[in-house]
C-alpha cells in the first residue's frame, strides 16, 4: 500500500519526446527572438537612412525658407526665392536620396575608389589618375565666372547641410556595409570640383572611337603577321564607311542662321508645304573581375559597349494634332541602379533676372542644375555626337625626354600618391607628351600598341613609319589626345541652356557645351524647331584618327577646333522633322573630317521611315511619339529571315525554328519565339564568320556587323562565308550551320518547344548596384540588386536595349530615360526612368519605375503651378537656422 510519503514523491520524468519538443521549442523560439531581433535591426539600420520627405527642417544657410514638394513616384518640385537657396536646397535633396552614389562618383572620377574598397582598385585608379580629370575640374571651376561659381558653391552648402545632420549608416545602407570592412571612413565635405569632375565621367563614357582604334591599331599588328593578307582592305570591309546612300544624316541642308554676336533675327520658318519636300533625313570584398584597367573603368564610370548612343528627334506643329512641336528624346547609356538621371524641377518663386530658373527634366546627382529637359518656354534634348574627339599618338621615349620633329623634348611628370584601405600607399608617376599623358603600361591594349606600332602607323601614314632613334636607345609609349583632358564649359552651359528663352539663347548654350560633344535638339512654345552640333571638335593635320598616328611629328597634331559659327545647325526645316540617333551629321562634303566611326543609322532610318509613314496617315500625337520610342523592329533580322528562306536545314527541331522566320514581323517583342530565335542565330552566326577562326576577328558593335554581314548577304561568294576552322565552304553551309547550333543553343536554354520560347526572358536585365551589387558576396548583393526584369529590344533597334556579342544575351546599356515633351501643354509631356528617384535599398522609390520602363510606359509629370499643387504628396519646408 503506497504511503502518504510515496504520494508525494517528485513526479515522473518526461518522456524522452516530451523533453525534446522542448528543447525544439526553445531552440525555435530562440531561432525566431534572434530573427525577429535580426529583422527589426535590418529593418532599422536600412529605414534610419531614410531622407525627411514631410514637415519642416531648419538648415543653417539659407535666406528664406523653400519648399520641396514630391509626387507620388518621390519626384521633387524645389521652389525657392533665390538662386542661392535653389541650388542649396537641390544639393540638400540629392543628398537625401542619393548621397552614397554622389560619393562613389567623385571618388572614381579623382582616382580615389582604392581608399573606399582597398587595393583590387589601386590600378583602375592609377588609371583615371593618370587622366587627371579632378585636376581638370579644378581648373574649369577656377576660370567659372562668379555667378555660375555662386550655383556650385551654394550647392556644395546644401549637401554639406545634410552630411552635418547624419552619418554613417544614417547616410545610406551601403556605408552600413562598408563599414564592416574599412571602418575608418568617413566622407568628406562636399566641393564644387566634386560636382563639375562628374561631367569628365559622361566624357568617358560616352567617349567616341578610342576602343574602335585600339582595336583596329591590334587587329593590324595581328594580321600583319599572315601571309597574302592584304590589312588595308580587310579593315575597309571590316570598318566600313557610313552607308550614306541607305541612311540618313542629321542635316541634309545647313541652314542659314545669324551669327551669335550679331541682333538679327532668326531665319523664317519653311513650312513643309511651301515645296512639299520630304527631306531624308571594400578592402576584403572582391568586385567582379574584368579583362582590363579600361573595362574596370567603364564598370566604374559607364561603358561605350555596345547599345551605348541616344535617340532624339523633334517634329514640327505643322505636322502634329495640336499644331505645336513634339520633341522625343531617350539616351543610351550602361544600366545602372541607381539611374544615372535624377528628375527634378526647379523653380524660383519669382521668375526675373536675379532668379531667373522655371525648369524641370532629368539632373545628375552631385550636379546643380538641369540636364535634358524644358523650362517655359524651351525644351532641349541630347544624343551623343560620335565625332572623333580622342586620338592615340605612338610617343618615342628617351628616359625623360620624348622625340619631337628631330629633337628631344623633356616629359612633363607629376607623382600622385594612391592611398589604399588596409593596405599600403602607392606612389604613381604620370608621365605626358604634348599630346597628353602616357597611358601605355597601365593598360595591356595600350601597351601591346606601344610593343608593335608599325602596322598601324604604316595604315595611318600610308607609308613605313620612319622612326627616330639615332642611338638605338628609344622606347615607344603610347599617349591620349582627348579633348575632356582640357578645361571647358560645359559646366556652365548647363544653365545657360535652363534659361535659354529662344534658339539664338540656345544656340549660345551649345556654344558653351564643350565636352561631351552632343548633337543637341531644340522646340519652344512659338513652334520653332532645331538643331545645333555643339563641342570642341578638332581640326586635324595630316592624319585622320582612325590609327594611332606617329607622336615625334608635328605634322599630325590637332591644329585648332572647327569655329562654333561653321558647325552644322539646323533651323526649322522643310521636312518639318529632325531625327538624331548617333549617324552621320552631315554627307562627306562637309568641310571638315568629323569621325569615320558614326553609328551605321539604322536606327535613325527607322525613326525616319515610322514619322513620315504616320504622318501621311493622320496628324502626329505624343502616343505616336512614344510608340516609336517603343520600336523594336530588327533590320539584320529581316535579311536573315528572307536568307534563310533558301536554305535547306536538316532536322525537325531547327526546320520548327526557322520556320518561325517566315511569319515573323521583325520585332524584337519580350514575348516573341521567333525574336528569340532571331536574335540567337545572329550572334551564332556572327561568331561562327568572324570570331571561330585561326585568326579571330573581332565582333563588337552590332551596327557595323549589320552593315558587314547584310552586304554578305547580297554576296553568297564572299570569302568570308567560308571557314577551314569550321569545315565550312559558302554561305548556305554556314547559314545552315549557324541554324542548327542556334537551334541547339535554345533549346538547351529555353526547352525544345519552340512556341513557348521567348525573347523577354533571354534578354532580361538584372539591376545591378555600382558598387556592392557586384561585390561577389551573394546576401549583400541581394541586399542591392533587382530583376530580373524581362525586356524587348535589342541592339541597333530603337528601343536600344544593347547585349554583348558572345558573352550573353542579357541586357546590358538601356534607353535610360525616355520622355516626351509637348510643347502645347508641359504638364501632358511623359517621362520615365530606369530605377527610381530613391538611391536607398528597399525604399519604396528605389526601382518603382522600372516595371514601366520595361512596359515602356511613361507618365505626366507636372509642371504648372496648379498642377504641381495637386499632385504633391509631401511636402518638405526647408526654413532657415538661427
Amino acid at each position: 500500500m503506497m504511503t502518504d510519503s510515496t504520494a508525494s514523491a517528485a513526479p515522473s520524468r518526461p518522456s524522452l519526446g516530451v523533453r525534446i519538443g522542448r528543447i525544439a521549442f526553445l531552440v525555435v523560439a530562440g531561432i525566431v527572438v534572434i530573427a525577429v531581433a535580426a529583422a527589426f535591426f535590418v529593418t532599422w539600420t536600412i529605414q534610419r537612412s531614410f531622407p525627411q520627405t514631410a514637415g519642416t527642417l531648419e538648415l543653417d544657410g539659407l535666406q528664406s525658407e523653400v519648399t520641396v514638394q514630391r509626387d507620388d513616384r518621390g519626384i521633387p518640385t524645389i521652389t525657392a526665392d533665390s538662386t542661392d537657396d535653389l541650388f542649396y536646397a537641390e544639393g540638400f535633396v540629392h543628398a537625401q536620396d542619393r548621397f552614397f552614389e554622389m560619393d562613389f562618383r567623385r571618388h572614381v572620377t579623382a582616382g580615389r575608389v582604392a581608399e573606399m574598397f582597398g587595393e583590387s582598385q589601386a590600378a583602375t585608379d592609377a588609371f583615371l589618375r593618370t587622366l587627371g580629370w579632378r585636376a581638370v575640374a579644378e581648373a574649369e571651376v577656377e576660370a567659372m565666372d562668379e555667378t555660375t561659381r555662386g550655383y556650385y558653391e551654394a550647392y556644395a552648402d546644401g549637401v554639406n547641410a545634410y552630411l552635418a545632420t547624419r552619418s554613417g549608416a544614417e547616410l545610406s545602407l551601403e556605408y552600413a556595409v562598408l563599414g564592416i570592412q574599412n571602418p575608418e571612413y568617413a566622407p568628406e565635405p562636399w566641393e564644387p570640383a566634386d560636382s563639375v569632375a562628374w561631367l569628365k565621367a559622361m566624357a568617358w563614357d560616352l567617349r567616341g572611337n578610342i576602343e574602335d582604334e585600339t582595336e583596329r591599331s591590334l587587329l593590324a599588328a595581328e594580321l600583319g603577321e599572315g601571309e597574302d593578307v592584304d590589312t588595308a582592305a580587310l579593315l575597309a570591309k571590316l570598318y566600313p564607311d557610313y552607308p550614306f546612300d541607305e541612311n540618313p544624316v542629321i542635316v541634309p541642308k545647313i541652314s542659314t542662321v545669324p551669327a551669335l554676336d550679331t541682333d538679327a533675327e532668326p531665319a523664317a520658318y519653311a513650312s513643309p508645304a511651301d515645296d512639299g519636300e520630304i527631306q531624308q533625313a571594400t578592402t576584403t570584398v572582391e568586385w567582379t573581375q574584368t579583362s582590363g584597367v579600361i573595362e574596370a573603368a567603364s564598370e566604374l564610370v559607364g561603358d561605350i559597349g555596345e547599345g551605348i548612343g541616344s535617340n532624339s528627334w523633334v517634329v514640327s506643329g505643322d505636322l502634329t494634332e495640336s499644331g505645336m512641336p513634339l520633341l522625343a528624346n531617350d539616351p543610351h547609356l550602361g544600366a545602372s541602379l541607381p539611374s544615372v538621371w535624377y528628375q527634378v524641377q526647379l523653380k524660383c518663386s519669382t521668375v526675373d533676372e536675379d532668379c531667373p530658373f522655371d525648369v524641370g527634366g532629368f539632373s545628375f546627382s552631385g550636379l546643380p542644375g538641369i540636364v535634358i529637359g524644358h523650362n517655359q518656354h524651351v525644351a532641349w534634348g541630347f544624343t551623343n555626337l560620335t565625332t572623333d574627339v580622342t586620338d592615340l599618338y605612338v610617343e618615342r621615349v628617351v628616359g625623360d625626354e620624348y622625340w619631337r620633329d628631330g629633337a628631344l623634348v623633356p616629359l612633363e611628370t607629376r607623382t600622385e600618391t594612391i592611398k589604399v584601405a588596409g593596405g599600403d600607399d602607392i606612389d604613381l608617376t604620370i608621365r605626358s607628351t604634348v599630346h597628353g599623358p602616357i597611358i601605355s603600361g597601365l593598360t595591356d591594349d595600350f601597351t601591346a600598341i606601344a610593343e608593335d606600332p608599325g602596322p598601324a602607323l604604316e595604315e595611318a601614314t600610308g607609308a613605313p613609319a620612319t622612326v627616330p632613334d639615332p642611338d638605338g636607345d628609344a622606347e615607344n609609349a603610347v599617349s591620349l589626345r582627348w579633348t575632356a583632358l582640357d578645361p571647358g564649359t560645359t559646366a556652365t552651359a548647363i544653365f545657360a541652356l535652363s534659361t535659354a528663352q529662344d534658339f539664338e539663347d540656345f544656340r549660345y548654350a551649345a556654344s558653351l557645351f564643350d565636352v561631351p560633344a552632343q548633337n543637341l535638339i531644340y522646340a519652344d512654345t512659338e513652334g520653332n524647331i532645331g538643331y545645333q552640333t555643339p563641342g570642341r571638335l578638332p581640326i586635324r593635320g595630316a592624319g585622320d584618327g582612325w590609327m594611332p598616328q606617329p607622336g615625334w611629328d608635328s605634322s599630325y597634331d590637332w591644329t585648332g577646333f572647327i569655329p562654333f559659327e561653321e558647325l552644322p545647325v539646323s533651323y526649322n526645316p522643310r521636312s518639318g522633322y529632325i531625327v538624331t540617333a548617333n549617324n552621320a551629321i552631315v554627307t562627306d562634303d562637309y568641310s571638315y573630317f568629323l569621325s569615320r566611326d558614326w553609328d551605321y543609322g539604322y536606327r535613325a532610318a527607322r525613326i525616319t521611315d515610322l514619322i513620315e509613314r504616320r504622318a501621311a496617315a493622320a496628324p502626329l500625337t505624343a502616343q505616336d511619339m512614344r510608340d516609336i520610342q517603343m520600336d523594336e523592329e530588327m533590320w539584320i533580322g529581316t535579311q536573315l529571315a528572307a536568307a534563310m528562306g533558301d536554305v535547306d536545314v536538316p532536322g525537325a527541331g531547327p526546320t520548327e525554328a526557322v520556320e518561325l522566320l517566315r511569319s515573323w514581323d521583325a520585332q524584337n517583342s519580350a514575348s516573341s519565339p521567333a525574336a528569340a530565335y532571331a536574335n540567337v542565330l545572329w550572334s551564332t552566326l556572327v561568331q561562327n564568320i568572324f570570331a571561330e577562326r585561326e585568326q579571330p576577328l573581332p565582333i563588337d558593335g552590332q551596327a557595323r556587323l549589320f552593315t558587314v554581314v547584310g552586304a554578305m548577304l547580297d554576296d553568297p561568294s564572299d570569302p568570308l562565308w567560308s571557314n577551314p576552322a569550321l569545315d565550312v565552304d559558302g554561305m548556305e553551309a554556314m547559314l545552315t550551320l549557324s541554324a542548327e547550333e542556334a537551334y541547339d543553343e535554345l533549346s538547351a536554354l529555353q526547352g525544345d518547344v519552340v512556341a513557348r520560347w521567348n525573347w523577354g526572358d533571354l534578354h532580361a536585365i538584372t539591376l545591378t548596384s555600382d558598387t556592392l551589387g557586384s561585390s561577389g558576396i551573394a546576401p549583400i548583393e541581394a541586399l542591392f540588386n533587382r530583376g530580373p526584369y524581362p525586356v524587348g529590344g535589342g541592339a541597333s533597334v530603337v528601343n536600344a536595349t544593347g547585349w554583348e556579342l558572345g558573352v550573353s544575351y542579357a541586357t546590358t546599356t538601356v534607353p535610360s530615360m525616355r520622355m516626351v515633351i509637348d510643347l502645347a501643354d508641359f504638364d501632358a509631356s511623359t517621362w520615365n526612368h530606369l530605377t527610381g528617384a530613391s538611391g536607398h535599398a528597399y525604399h519604396e522609390h528605389y526601382t518603382d519605375q522600372t516595371a514601366d520602363w520595361a512596359a515602356g510606359v511613361q507618365k505626366p509629370w507636372a509642371y504648372s503651378e496648379k498642377a504641381v499643387r495637386s499632385a504633391t504628396v509631401d511636402t518638405l519646408v526647408l526654413t532657415p537656422g538661427d
